[in-house]
């Protein structure tokens, strides 16, 4: 099968490989489409992510159709379509023709969404609904939500309003980005753009002058430092990039705040495999009854060298303009 494979140099290249054989417990999917994500480009150049890499073919998330399954396989036929968040669980990554991965991590896809929207969901979708059940919220508690308008941002925004939670700041970098979150359901004094000056001014007095009750990092570096200060005494900061500052650290420990660290990787350490399947069908459900719509995404190309390198490009540069980005394989 047709692949982009990472050689022995670190460096991605076209290539072919064996159609990996489904294991008893699992499916073999073809897949339709992928979804890229900023661990991609980030396993070729820092030590922490590459520690994750299980095969020489990266991508972590899929769209697509089941072509054959193990003997043991019992919640899916052959034809089902089917969308999952493969991680470093399934015989190889995304970036390929077909991938096998257990059954007890993959879900049926929304009946009336398509393949690349599909693709779009796995990783927004689960570290969203993650941040949303953990930090077990009410309506009154107020968050604020850096890199709002990106992929989890904006996803984990219409999970809080599907549930009810307004009390939300988000930031942004650009206008288009702002029309975004507008769009969405949030009003122009909840959107800051930390471009401008006196920006934990400006977040606090989009809060009526008041600390948060949770603030959730999706940037990471400078933004955890504004997070933590904006963040009230003993409130929760939730972390989602490991990106958090020597200082924002000892910042959050004088405040005696909550650090919550989420990660999805955690579960498949464990082989808590439901966890993945749970979700994607909670997921479904929204998106099927309309309670929420998948992310905004864009197809950047077909399964090539080419379109991957542009991708990581993109997501290294920030210049996803708030789309997920999305591979189309046939």
């Amino acid at each position: 099968m047709k692949a982009i494979i990472l050689n022995k140099n670190f460096q991605l290249k076209d290539g072919n490989t064996d159609q990996p054989q489904p294991k008893s417990n699992e499916v073999l999917i073809q897949i339709k489409a992928s979804g890229f994500n900023p661990i991609d480009y980030q396993m070729l150049e820092n030590e922490l992510e590459r520690k994750l890499i299980s095969s020489p073919i990266l991508g972590r998330e899929l769209s697509g159709i089941v072509v054959e399954k193990g003997t043991e396989v019992t919640q899916f036929a052959i034809g089902d379509e089917v969308f999952c968040g493969s991680g470093s669980m399934g015989s190889n990554g995304t970036y390929a023709e077909y991938i096998s991965v257990p059954e007890a991590i993959v879900s049926l896809k929304p009946k009336n969404i398509s393949f690349e929207q599909a693709a779009s969901i796995p990783s927004v979708g689960l570290t969203s609904l993650q941040i949303f059940k953990r930090l077990k919220l009410n309506p009154e508690e107020t968050i604020l939500i850096t890199g709002a308008a990106g992929g989890v941002g904006s996803f984990l925004i219409k999970i809080f309003l599907a549930h009810g939670i307004h009390q939300i700041v988000g930031t942004v970098g650009n206008e288009e980005n702002r029309q975004t979150l507008l769009n969405m359901g949030l009003k122009n004094h909840q959107i800051i753009n930390y471009k401008e000056e006196n920006l934990v001014g400006n977040i606090l007095k989009a809060n009526n002058n008041q600390p948060f009750d949770i603030g959730i990092d999706l940037v990471g570096n400078y933004m955890a430092e504004v997070t933590a200060e904006v963040v009230k005494i003993n409130g929760t900061y939730v972390d989602v990039t490991a990106l958090v500052t020597k200082s924002a650290h000892e910042l959050l420990f004088n405040k005696g705040s909550l650090i919550m660290n989420i990660s999805n990787y955690t579960y498949s350490m464990i082989k808590k495999y439901d966890y993945y399947k749970n979700s994607l069908e909670e997921i479904s459900r929204l998106i099927e009854h309309g309670n929420i719509v998948p992310p905004q995404y864009k197809v950047i190309g077909s399964l090539s060298l080419e379109t991957v390198l542009q991708a990581h490009s993109l997501l290294r540069n920030n210049q996803t303009q708030g789309h997920k980005l999305i591979m189309k394989h046939s």
